[in-house]
């Protein structure tokens, strides 16, 4: 099947299941039919994400992690991590969420298409840094989106007024616990993304390392989340503190590699 119509395919069958379950989570019912057979099924248009993924970055034998092939990739581990997660957590409505997303990004390699082939790619050193690289951005961007929640709930709380879409998230408590586990976890591998950068830049890059901009960012988010992490563990940090200081370790992560390629390659064509 030609990668144009299986994206078709796949993109037709993300916006039905948004749709579906967006219905759902409005109803209250989106927990319980995440764990149906709708639920399950979800693996079919995640797998046919994944293999275009595949196609997009193993292109013709290199390796293409273009700006939108980065943000696709982001956006199917967090579908993907939520897939998993909703078996022992009740975020069926976060999931709902990122189906929408995930519909958006999964074309976008297919409408700006670009060619950034990298070299040194069949190194597994490389692969193993930019496995875990991604990962840890994924992770991040499911805390960011749980901190913008929390941030939400509470404010509707404290008005007394809470619409029904966000009355079908799980419990304030539940959502902190999710937060807390993904930083924690989005931390270690983001260590060991920017330690592999630095000590094995020439194996993996195949170049000397160098401080530029972005490795400036990177450890400027990495200060961030490891004093939110210390806040919380020592000092109770939690509510407007843990959001505030992850959305902005979440913002420096973004500039020090989506912000920096979306410039390099599509705004100055490099």
């Amino acid at each position: 099947m030609p990668n144009l119509l299986l994206s078709f395919v796949a993109f037709v069958a993300y916006s039905l299941l948004s749709v579906y379950f967006w219905r759902a989570h409005t109803r209250g019912e989106c927990d319980e039919l995440c764990r149906g057979t709708i639920g399950h099924s979800m693996v079919i248009p995640i797998t046919m994400h994944g293999y275009l993924l595949e196609q997009g970055i193993f292109s013709d034998g290199g390796f293409d992690l273009n700006v939108f092939n980065a943000l696709s990739l982001i956006v199917w581990l967090t579908l993907l991590v939520y897939w998993v997660a909703r078996f022992f957590y009740p975020i069926g409505g976060l999931q709902a969420l990122v189906l929408p997303l995930a519909a958006v990004t999964l074309l976008l390699p297919g409408v700006f298409p670009a060619d950034h082939q990298l070299a040194h790619t069949d190194l597994l050193a490389f692969r193993v840094h930019i496995a875990v690289a991604m990962l840890a951005y994924s992770l991040f961007t499911i805390a960011m989106l749980h901190a913008v929640l929390i941030s939400l709930v509470e404010k509707r709380l404290h008005h007394a007024t809470l619409p029904r879409v966000l009355r079908s998230l799980p419990p304030l408590l539940t959502m902190e616990s999710l937060l807390f586990r993904m930083i924690g976890i989005g931390f270690v591998l983001l260590t060991l993304t920017l330690a592999s950068g630095v000590m094995f830049s020439e194996e993996i890059f195949g170049k000397a390392w160098q401080f530029n901009h972005k490795v400036l960012f990177g450890f400027i988010s990495w200060c961030v989340f490891a004093v939110l992490l210390w806040g919380h563990r020592f000092y109770g940090w939690r509510g407007k503190i843990a959001v505030r200081w992850t959305v902005s370790g979440f913002a420096f992560l973004l500039l020090a590699y989506l912000g920096s390629k979306f410039v390099l390659e599509v705004l100055l064509h490099r």
